[in-house]
């Protein structure tokens, strides 16, 4: 079975991802600056569909404006070249000093002012490369230590902040949705909105809340010992999945930014399932880092693995679906009935409560003796994952 990408896939890369030099806290550069136009032309190549960007990874800070324009349409003719396009752009706030403190929630009122006017220019951008979706990750928006930050004032900044964002795409008609990525530590000692339930409740208070939803990563929320996949359950539940980021974590330490598939293998199965099974139509967006290792062949070899892990998994996943042995096991576990409203059409509480066969009538030792089927359910997967079991 081939397991060849194609656009129809809809896989897409940031410019930072195969373009980063591998730099670390205690080490330098490995791999030379990669050209943003280069990076185009050989993501098409390996099948690719998309690539977003950071408007340092295009643009280096402090560039004059015919610097900027020059470089844009450098982009831009890659882009008409292969036939990419740019689904999401996101603004660096996080690698020059200024933002030390923060950005949209920094102690230093004209630094907020700064980073929003940074933001809006690189809206700008994405809208004209055709961009639907804008990421804010707050990398800097937090603390080392409690002393320093007032967290109710912090919010109110953020949420200022993003509101002032989405009231300015309304403004210029830019058919951009906002999408704020949560992570819990690094390079903060702590960051606010730290996870995806912390990033939702955080958007239900915001004016323009419509506009807002969440770009979850795999190595985010297993940094928090959370499980991914009930993760963007509940941002697909809640209507506000708006984009993601896949990659390879192995448990709750620094950012690994594996391959995909890398990591925890049962959960990028599971991620993969609920993706192609639960509803999602947006992109595949790999946000991962090529190994300090690798030269610039490893690093193409790395960005097709992370398509190709993709692809076997869905094809593990829609097997699984389809066998027979599956859909009788996920029968005998009840997964179906979890659907089922719990009360009956038109049925009251004060009807429940009338309901002898609900409560006096109920044998909860009898109920209690059934088996779960889960882990056999658990080993199916395994097999279908693995190839034990025949397709």
């Amino acid at each position: 079975m081939s397991f060849e990408p194609s656009t129809a896939d809809r896989f897409s890369f940031g410019l930072w991802t195969v373009g980063w030099r591998a730099v670390d806290p205690f080490g330098e550069a490995t791999r030379p600056p990669l050209d943003p136009a280069e990076a185009v032309h050989r993501l098409a190549e390996l099948g690719a569909w998309g690539v977003t960007f950071h408007d340092d990874d295009l643009i280096p800070f402090g560039a004059d404006d015919t610097e900027r324009e020059r470089r844009i349409a450098r982009f831009r003719e890659a882009l008409d070249a292969t036939g990419m396009v740019v689904p999401m752009a996101t603004t660096n706030l996080f690698t020059h000093p200024v933002f030390k403190g923060g950005a949209l929630t920094s102690n230093d009122r004209d630094i907020r002012r700064f980073a929003l006017r940074k933001v809006m220019r690189n809206m700008d951008l994405a809208a004209e490369l055709g961009a639907r979706t804008y990421v804010l990750w707050g990398g800097r928006e937090g603390s080392e230590t409690d002393a320093g930050i007032d967290v109710r004032a912090a919010l109110d900044r953020y949420a200022e902040g993003i509101d002032t964002l989405a009231q300015y795409t309304l403004d210029q008609g830019y058919d951009l949705r906002l999408a704020l990525e949560p992570k819990p530590n690094e390079p903060r000692g702590d960051i606010l909105l730290p996870t995806i339930g912390h990033a939702l409740a955080f958007i239900s208070r915001l004016q323009h809340h419509e506009r807002v939803g969440v770009n979850p990563e795999v190595g985010h929320e297993q940094m928090a010992g959370l499980n991914y996949v009930h993760g963007i359950g509940q941002a697909l539940w809640s209507g506000k999945l708006f984009h993601l980021d896949l990659n390879g974590q192995r448990g709750p330490r620094y950012d690994q930014d594996l391959v995909f598939g890398h990591g925890d293998l049962l959960s990028a199965f599971f991620t993969v399932d609920l993706l192609e099974h639960g509803g999602y139509d947006g992109s595949r967006h790999f946000d991962y880092k090529p190994l300090r290792t690798e030269d610039a062949d490893g690093v193409w070899a790395s960005a097709a693995a992370n398509m190709r892990s993709y692809l076997i998994l869905r094809e593990r996943a829609r097997a699984f679906r389809a066998d027979p042995e599956v859909r009788e096991a996920l029968s005998a576990a009840r997964v179906g009935e979890l659907s089922v409203p719990t009360l009956d059409p038109g049925e009251t509480p004060a009807q429940l409560a009338a309901d002898k066969t609900a409560f006096e009538d109920f044998d909860p030792e009898a109920a209690a003796e059934r088996g779960g089927g889960f882990v056999r359910l658990s080993q199916l997967a395994l097999d279908h994952l693995t190839g034990a079991r025949a397709q």
